[in-house]
Parts: structure tokens; sequence; C-alpha cells
């Protein structure tokens, strides 16, 4: 069941991963940035959901042949069919992109269900294809080879590491053209509320500098001239 709420969704859309990051280094969490990711296709962001996971472990190859795809209790089957609406499947691959964590085929079908995207430490097959689709989709690299070649599906909707991060059932996830980041679920909302404020804020200073002003006093503003500055920018841009 979602608990993140409508409007917090669609703030986290306006911020940057990088401004996130900085929110989130504030209360002293570091180590938030999913590594190593990148989107197939950058135009596809922004990418909002609380995460639903999928995990692999080394692939065994006695218990894991091709015909395990045949059992619907298949947990990379059971993951792609119970992803909830809205949220993101997030793939512990142990950063490992020698073989696929999916391909095309499953993300199409993530996509046509509701999801809000898919992230993988490892590599997607089929990559042109998921790129074209209307669809936020986050990996380390191509990767031909078949999951099965060196991953094996163990467990959904548990917590796992993606890139270095950690990753819990419903906390909340945010990709943009530069990366992915994990908001923990209980600060969701105070957290969309500051990147909006730093956002607006960024955007203020961003106007002066362009317009030739030293950074000195202005980021961080440490002058209150600067700070009356930005009441009346943001004012006289509905901010």
């Amino acid at each position: 069941m979602t608990t993140l709420k409508p409007e917090t969704r669609e703030k986290l859309k306006t911020v940057s991963t990088a401004t996130l990051a900085t929110a989130l280094f504030k209360r002293g969490l570091r180590n938030q940035v999913i590594q190593d990711v990148r989107p197939l296709n950058p135009a596809n962001a922004p990418m909002v959901g609380e995460a639903y996971t999928l995990r692999y472990i080394p692939a065994r190859e006695d218990i894991n042949p091709i015909s395990v795809f045949q059992d619907r209790g298949h947990p990379q089957r059971k993951a792609v069919e119970e992803c909830p609406e809205g949220a993101v499947l997030v793939i512990d691959s142990r950063k490992d992109p020698r073989a696929a964590s999916a391909g095309s085929i499953l993300v199409s079908r993530l996509m046509k269900r509701g999801v809000a995207g898919i992230v993988t430490d490892g590599g997607f097959r089929d990559s042109p294809d998921i790129a074209a689709l209307d669809f936020p989709a986050y990996h380390k690299r191509p990767s031909a080879p078949t999951n099965l070649t060196l991953h094996q599906a163990i467990d959904i909707d548990v917590p796992i590491g993606c890139g270095d991060a950690p990753v819990f059932p419903r906390d909340v996830i945010v990709g943009d053209a530069e990366g992915v980041i994990v908001i923990p679920a209980g600060m969701a909302d105070e957290i969309a509320d500051e990147a909006v404020e730093m956002t607006a804020f960024e955007d203020f200073v961003t106007d002066q500098v362009m317009a030739g002003r030293s950074i000195l006093g202005l980021y961080p503003a440490t002058e209150e001239e600067t700070r009356s500055q930005y009441a009346a920018w943001r004012k006289a841009n509905g901010r």
C-alpha cells in the first residue's frame, strides 16, 4: 500500500538528485545515491515512486536452468507482475552487469502496468528497445546474456543494496537525467519541501551569477541584502 502523498510525488518531480543529495547530507545521510547507474534515455526523467525490490544472488547452475521461467512463482516474474502501480522496481544485481537483470519485454510489461520506473545496478538486455520506451530505466551498462547466466532471483520486496545504497521497501526513489537517489520513507515529505525551496533559491542565484555577480555573500546567502533580494525575486517570479 502506497504512503507517498501525491503532492510529495509532484514536488519531487521538480527537483534534482543533486539538490536532494544535499538535503539528505544535512541530515547526516551520505550514502543515498545509487552509484554507477545512468538513464538509458535521459529524456524519460523524472522518475519518482516507492521502492519495490528484487534481489539476485549468484546463480547455482543445477537449480537455475532456463526452465525456471515456466514457474509462475519465479521471483523475477512475480516482481514484474506484482510491482505496484506508481512504484519503482529496484533490482539488486550485485553490481554485476555481465548478465542482464531484465529485457525489453519485462520492462514493457512494467510500463503497461503503470509502474513508475526501473533501476538495476547491473545491466539490461535489449537496451536500445528499452531506451525507446516512454519509461524511465536506469542501469550500469547494456548486457546481452540472460540473467540466468549469472543471477538467481531469490526474493522480492525485502531490503537490498543497489549500487552501494541501502534500499528498503517503500523508500522513495527519485531519478533524473544524472542518476538515482533513495529517500528514506519517513523523510520524504520534509525532504521534498526543503528541496523545492533550495531549487528556488539556486535558480535565483543562477540568475544573479549570469548577471555578473560574485558568489561571495550570495551562495550561501550570508548578507541581509541578498536575502531581501531573494524574497523580492520569489515574489516577482511566483515562487
